[in-house]
């Protein structure tokens, strides 16, 4: 099929930690013709979280607005024609991010007793209050004389993840484990209210979702009754309502409802694809293919490659967070790692240095509330690039200061969220800046260890693409990753990368490509600027890796010793 520009459009949905991005695109050459952003009204508030108990939770209801105010806006903006000929949807979440459904496949929060309960919302990726779970299952996995259903997940199965999540609801809230029928994760929920589903079983399960955080491999289904009931009998009913089958996105998972094109002003009917993870997605608008790493640069990163199946028997990679047939192209072994907190460290920083405008100025007298507030603004605004001005001048070699990005844990390699971050070499001349810039050293090194990992359990890494918010709005960040990796890094022309690549997956399902791959030649944005490593501060970070390497021994092991 010859495709005419003006002739047909598709949806990508991307919904991420803090909003849904809406990006409707021409399928033809991949102009985008309307995007929109909605942030989650009750999340932008701070309701039903608690970032000292490692508490993220997300109301449904936020991802249900969140959807028609972003689509609409993008549709308007595309235009009453375009948005008349859109021939697909995909959407693509965060992830591990389940919640407790009853049997048809409805978030307990979506109903009066449940909706202001937490443990009955979305569990968002980042929540680790299953931190104790994930130890059980790892303990169990290794010593339970049977299968050990974490190798295809690295060997280590984390809080993060869907197991981990769902034991920990079930052990805590005893009202939510009475209502709940199932888990299911945010990608599936989404497809299944878009086509109408009023079954859960009737949800088509995502391979990326299922393959990556739920321990399903096609060599066994889902981790055996048997196993879960070892943990708590109450997870073996949560198994079996998954069913056995899992499906890539290049599969239709149903068609958009008469309700829903109404409330989107977009046609019925259309074909809505089985969803998947952002990463995974993202991956696939940033490029993916065998020996190119795609890395997702935001509150955390996700870095994912795929790699042509092999003929014999499958190597395992250790300490990753799993290799899925099909998550990311079709066909292939997907290969997924990533940092807990990345974006997240420097938003911490920045957090942290804004604690006084938010403490002291409210009180400050002899200015009124108006001003004060126009002030905050503008130093929340100016805060960073200036302190990223200021630490290009800093030369690592004499900083003397290196940190730990284990903020929030760390995701890979080897998941460990009891993991605390850590900075040493403080002296009363350390400043904000060479602070920030020993963070995003950190950051750095932490990837360097995932792409380390990878090409010693034989996963090529031949080139490199940074993709999200990080990659295009800090050169710093991305030189600093360039000289640490000694690898040159692309960045894309492209903004919405992520809703992108669910677009590409729309236009698939639509009938418009033959495979992923075609789409990618056509849709994927520039290579707008390389990031080229300087050998010097390449020399200097070598150096530099090994004392963050041995920090980040002696931290494991005094953690280790706490616990």
């Amino acid at each position: 099929m010859t495709l005419q520009q003006g002739e047909h459009f598709v949806l990508g949905l991307d919904y991420g930690s803090d909003s849904c991005r809406a990006v409707i695109i021409d399928a033809a050459n991949g102009k985008e013709t309307g995007v929109a952003v909605m942030y989650y009204p009750r999340w932008t508030k701070g309701l039903y979280c608690d970032a000292a108990a490692n508490q993220f939770r997300q109301h449904p209801q936020d991802y249900i607005e969140a959807l028609e105010g972003a689509v609409r806006e993008a549709a308007a903006k595309a235009g009453k024609e375009a948005a008349a000929r859109i021939r697909g949807i995909a959407i693509d979440t965060t992830g591990s991010t389940p919640c407790a459904v009853d049997k048809t496949g409805t978030p307990l929060a979506m109903k009066p007793d449940f909706a202001e309960n937490p443990n009955a919302m979305f569990i968002l990726w980042k929540d680790h209050t299953a931190v104790e779970e994930a130890g059980r299952i790892n303990a169990l996995a290794k010593s339970w004389g049977g299968t050990d259903f974490t190798r295809y997940e690295g060997g280590v199965y984390s809080t993060e993840w869907f197991w981990s999540k769902a034991l920990h609801i079930l052990s805590v809230d005893e009202k939510v484990a009475a209502g709940a029928y199932s888990f299911i994760e945010h990608c599936d929920w989404m497809t299944g209210l878009l086509t109408g589903a009023k079954d859960f079983a009737a949800i088509k399960k995502s391979r990326c979702a299922m393959g990556h955080k739920a321990m399903w491999h096609a060599d066994w289904g889902y981790p055996s009754g048997e196993f879960l009931a070892r943990l708590d009998p109450r997870l073996v009913p949560v198994r079996d309502a998954l069913g056995t089958d899992t499906y890539t996105s290049d599969t239709v998972a149903g068609l958009l409802t008469q309700e829903w094109a109404a409330r989107l002003g977009i046609p019925a009917g259309i074909p809505v694809a089985v969803g998947a993870y952002d990463a995974h997605m993202g991956a696939i608008g940033g490029g993916a293919r065998p020996g190119w790493l795609i890395k997702v640069m935001g509150t955390s990163t996700c870095d994912v490659t795929v790699a042509p199946k092999p003929s014999g028997k499958e190597s395992l990679v250790r300490g990753i967070c799993g290799q899925v047939d099909g998550s990311v192209i079709p066909g292939m072994l997907g290969y997924e790692a990533g940092q807990s907190a990345f974006g997240d460290v420097y938003a911490w920083f920045k957090n942290l240095l804004m604690w006084p405008l938010e403490a002291v100025l409210p009180a400050v007298e002899g200015v009124d509330a108006e001003t004060k507030e126009k002030i905050a603004q503008a130093i929340s605004k100016k805060l960073i690039p200036k302190i990223e001005k200021a630490a290009l001048a800093v030369d690592p070699q004499v900083s003397g200061i290196i940190a730990l990005d284990w903020l929030n844990g760390r995701r890979t390699p080897d998941a460990n969220q009891l993991l605390k971050g850590a900075v040493i070499g403080l002296t009363l001349g350390s400043d904000a800046p060479r602070v920030y810039r020993a963070l995003a050293e950190a950051t750095a090194f932490g990837a360097r260890a995932i792409v380390e990992r990878f090409v010693e359990e034989g996963v090529a890494i031949d080139g490199i693409v940074g993709i999200g918010g990080v990659a295009r709005k800090s050169p710093l960040v991305m030189q600093i990753v360039a000289d640490v990796l000694n690898k040159p890094i692309d960045v894309l022309a492209n903004d919405q990368c992520v809703a992108l690549g669910a677009a590409m997956f729309a236009a698939l399902v639509a009938g418009l490509y033959p495979d992923i791959t075609s789409a990618q030649k056509a849709l994927t944005p520039p290579v707008e600027k390389t990031y080229i490593p300087d050998p010097k501060r390449a020399a200097v970070y070598n150096d530099l890796y090994k004392r963050y390497r041995a920090l980040g021994t002696f931290a494991e092991a005094w953690v280790k010793e706490q616990v």
